[in-house]
């Protein structure tokens, strides 16, 4: 009887234990390197409950601007915070893994570990939370601006009322210039090391220093008074959350798709992210 020789790679069993051994020693390297490289990320819980605040948006009586009102928020649990801003070293691996667009000049090679990443687009922080949901497998996103009220406890400021006059509009025109005018004084600086801005009673840093940060909540328009009407929603434009509240457009790149939005983020705008438990 004839002998059949068997193929120079049949995988006999000696050989077929040696190649799963090869193979589970891959795949455990390969997660190990994926953990070593996932970025360790401290939060913080956020209290859950009922809270109020000043509403973000603008508020219109009859065309005329008014003071936002003071409204009620409520957090569930199970949420928590980023300790600190994302770093520009974190936000530099979602670039090195094709994951987020390299910043524009001037931010695009920044990475210190120790200095949050700067001049970022919304469209930039909800790439970067996508990329840092698929690595670690946990669900991260940007915090609605009442989130970010609640997590900044007592580091959080509501600006008094202006003063105003119905029969002159000059009144309330000239006290928003004054204070737009003390905001922007010292508004626009380097940013500075994680803790430069001390904690709050949360152990939360760096609230309501000198960066921006990028909340979830799109900016609205509220006509009240007499004649209410709901609310005009503009989500080319989200709120920023910081040492005052404010509102900034998205900063689209393409020139054909951005109108309006087309431009360069400031250098004192950044982001945390809110994990949901």
């Amino acid at each position: 009887m004839k002998q059949i020789p068997f193929p120079q790679n049949f995988p006999f069993p000696r050989r077929a234990r040696a190649l799963r051994r090869a193979a589970l020693a891959a795949a455990l390297a390969a997660a190990s390197m994926a953990a070593a490289s996932a970025p360790a990320i401290d939060v913080v819980p956020i209290p859950a409950g009922a809270f109020t605040y000043q509403a973000a948006g603008e508020f219109l009586d009859q065309g005329r601007p008014v003071d936002a009102p003071r409204v009620q928020g409520t957090v569930d649990a199970g949420r928590a915070i980023m300790r600190r801003q994302v770093s520009q070293a974190e936000y530099a691996q979602c670039v090195g893994a094709g994951a987020c667009k390299p910043l524009d000049k001037g931010f695009r090679h920044l990475a210190s570990p120790d200095l949050p990443a700067v001049g970022v687009s919304w469209a930039d922080a909800m790439a970067y939370a996508a990329w840092l949901s698929r690595e670690t497998g946990q669900s991260w996103r940007l915090p609605a601006y009442a989130e970010w009220v609640r997590a900044a406890a007592d580091r959080y400021r509501e600006e008094g009322a202006l003063p105003s006059d119905p029969n002159d509009p000059a009144v309330r025109w000239l006290a928003e210039y004054d204070r737009e005018i003390s905001r922007s004084q010292g508004r626009i600086k380097p940013a500075q090391p994680f803790g430069h801005f001390g904690v709050n009673a949360l152990g939360v840093s760096d609230m309501a220093g000198n960066v921006w940060e990028w909340t979830a909540t799109c900016f609205a328009s509220h006509s009240v008074g007499a004649l209410p009407l709901a609310p005009r929603e503009n989500c080319g434009v989200r709120i920023l959350a910081g040492a005052h509240i404010a509102a900034m457009p998205d900063f689209i790149r393409d020139p054909r798709n951005g109108a309006c939005s087309i431009g360069l983020p400031p250098a004192n705008l950044g982001f945390r992210l809110i994990r949901d438990l």
